[in-house]
């Protein structure tokens, strides 16, 4: 809803918090607070992103993260501002982060545990094309008052209790759920609030939209690589951003799966279970979507390390579906042979 001035009007993040508190898990307000702490971390990199070009934060850092990967400026950046937030914030007493090797640790006391991936699709930042941040919400077991342990990080999926996404695109939007339903805010810089824009999102049951890198193609095992001519013999569209916060908001609005397959070079996947899968795993559940690594579900996978990697098979149910016949044929195929 707008004024006749162009001007949103309408539920703030802050107020949707207070409003559903009492439906939050364990609900006595620290999970509130979190939440805007990382909205609050989201509007001041949104501001650096949109500065990026006018203030030398574009281009690599110079070093490489734990991943081996180039940490791009914007890196950096991101994952100061979140842990800064966090740690000011007072509500977590660690972090995962997927620019540092080992547990960050804040406040003891706190009863909660963040995994986040800062900045997602670095390699698009120059290219001035969407990018995001993805973040899990755990409880954590340990005792309060005492440094968060390597059994509190390594849980589950299916242990998180909130996990949510920032994208900065065309607008800058965060999407999250506690359990409950999913809901997108959009930023209105003028105001510097985001409003409640995507009320109960749902994934679309089908979908006419494949998103995986062809560039690995020939990585790739016969039976994705058919999988995919299915895709392009039925008319599908491909998309593919390259940014898995992009690829994945584009399919949640509009139907259809993201792939990332394991290669030969990555017989294990790419992507982080932790602080990338688990999180939209969540999330496209409780849109009415499906997450798996073309065996079981993302979610019931038991982490061995902070910076595990996974295969990615994540949209619209029946596509997801489809996908895991093809991996059941290729099992049988090997029982059978």
């Amino acid at each position: 809803m707008t004024t006749n001035l162009g001007l949103p009007v309408g539920t703030t993040l802050d107020r949707f918090i207070k409003t559903n508190q009492d439906g939050f898990p364990f609900a006595s307000g620290e999970l509130s607070q979190l939440l805007r702490d990382i909205a609050l971390a989201g509007k001041i990199l949104n501001r650096e992103i949109n500065q990026a070009g006018l203030g030398n934060i574009l281009g690599d850092f110079g070093e490489t993260n734990v991943q081996g990967e180039n940490q791009q400026k914007l890196d950096v950046v991101a994952d100061i501002r979140f842990t800064r937030a966090l740690k000011n914030g007072g509500e977590v007493c660690a972090i995962i982060s997927e620019e540092k090797e080992e547990i960050i640790h804040l406040n003891p006391n706190s009863k909660y545990l963040v995994a986040i991936d800062p900045l997602d699709g670095s390699s698009n930042i120059d290219a001035n094309v969407s990018i995001g941040t993805i973040f899990s919400i755990y409880r954590r077991k340990s005792k309060l008052g005492t440094r968060a342990t390597e059994e509190d990080m390594l849980q589950p999926g299916n242990a998180q209790i909130a996990a949510g996404y920032l994208l900065y695109g065309s607008s800058t939007m965060l999407v999250y759920t506690t359990g409950d339903k999913v809901n997108g805010f959009t930023y209105e810089p003028s105001l510097g609030e985001f409003f409640l824009s995507h009320r109960n999102m749902c994934i679309p049951e089908n979908g006419k939209i494949f998103s995986i890198n062809e560039g690995y193609y020939y990585e790739y095992d016969d039976n994705i690589r058919n999988y995919i001519e299915q895709c392009k013999q039925r008319k599908f569209s491909a998309r593919y951003i390259g940014s898995l916060v992009g690829d994945f908001h584009r399919n949640l609005l509009k139907g259809g799966i993201y792939l990332y397959p394991s290669t030969n070079a990555n017989p294990q996947g790419k992507l982080r279970l932790l602080y990338e899968c688990n999180a939209l795993a969540f999330i496209a559940e409780q849109a009415g979507g499906l997450a798996t690594d073309g065996r079981q579900r993302i979610m019931d996978i038991q982490p061995e390390s902070f910076h595990q990697r996974t295969p990615l098979f994540i949209g619209s149910p029946k596509m997801v579906e489809e996908v895991g016949e093809v991996f059941k044929q290729q099992l049988s195929g090997r029982v059978h042979s």
